[in-house]
């Protein structure tokens, strides 16, 4: 049963003809060259899909996103019949495992070639069982930028899901210095965003919100996912702009991403918060269930 499973890409963009759209290669070997623009600027965007018993999960929502990241970054425009084919490759040979991850890399590739890179890597999931049942403990941070800074400053990039991620990295690493498992951004106004991998998600009764993607943040497949859960159970879904009420009014809240799925969150800047452990359940079993 492999551990890691690496398909590299013959040509990643759209427009090439091609015998093979990949093939597949030690992922042990040296294969990327340091002058990629991936690897020395971060300039290139990602999408990491779950896996369940070697079926990769909506991966036409992925891919969707990693077009819509692609233009953001002016690269060119993907090859999605390609990327599609190697994920779904990689996903079969992970079916050994319960729970597996792939993860799709585009960059600009070697710089002055004018020729991206891509590769599709499959690996098993680390076991997040605790933080499903259990929940998370969250910190509060502040991302910066005003919550409606996204259209007036398009060069940040905001809601786009790209290799530069130190920021994010960093983020987690400031949570955890502060004793909790995950971080939630706020706009320096206030307003309630996403997590430094992930979506929120919060419960109000019969409804559950997200923050509106107007506010520069990025469109969740995961939580788009939930919010068709909620439907088929008869609650009603909503986008909205949210400021701090959101949090302490709220039935239950939620951490979403496509691997660790739907984590409680249990506390909030060390004050608790109710878990919804049925609801929180209930959505994990579909969300591990899910083949499209």
């Amino acid at each position: 049963m492999p551990d890691r499973v690496l398909a590299v890409l013959t040509a990643p963009e759209a427009g090439s003809e091609v015998a093979e759209p990949f093939r597949f290669a030690d992922p042990d070997a040296p294969l990327l060259r340091v002058l990629d623009l991936g690897a020395t600027r971060g300039d290139g965007v990602f999408e990491t899909l779950g896996v369940g018993a070697g079926r990769a999960q909506a991966v036409d929502a992925h891919l969707a996103r990693l077009a819509r990241s692609a233009s953001m970054l002016e690269l060119p425009e993907p090859d999605l019949d390609a990327w599609r084919a190697a994920a779904i490759a990689v996903a079969e040979r992970m079916s050994e495992h319960a729970e597996a991850f792939v993860k799709l890399v585009y960059t600009r590739g070697v710089e002055g070639s004018g020729r991206p890179t891509g590769w599709v890597l499959g690996a098993p999931s680390p076991d997040h069982s605790v933080a499903r049942t259990a929940g998370i403990r969250v910190v509060v941070l502040d991302r910066g930028l005003p919550h409606d800074s996204a259209g007036e400053l398009p060069w940040l990039l905001q809601g786009a899901k790209t290799l530069s991620y130190a920021v994010n990295m960093a983020a987690l690493r400031e949570a955890r210095r502060r004793g909790a498992d995950d971080a939630l951004f706020v706009s320096s106004d206030g307003f309630l965003l996403e997590g430094p991998t992930s979506s929120l998600l919060i419960k109000r009764g019969d409804r559950l919100v997200t923050p509106s993607t107007s506010l520069g943040i990025l469109a969740g497949t995961t939580q788009a996912e939930a919010f068709r859960f909620a439907r088929l159970r008869g609650l009603t879904t909503s986008y909205e702009i949210l400021g701090p009420e959101g949090l302490t009014d709220a039935d239950g809240l939620w951490l979403l991403s496509s691997v660790r799925n739907a984590a409680p969150i249990r506390s909030i800047d060390g004050d608790e918060r109710p878990i919804d452990a049925a609801f929180t359940a209930d959505l994990n079993a579909h969300l591990l269930a899910r083949r499209d």
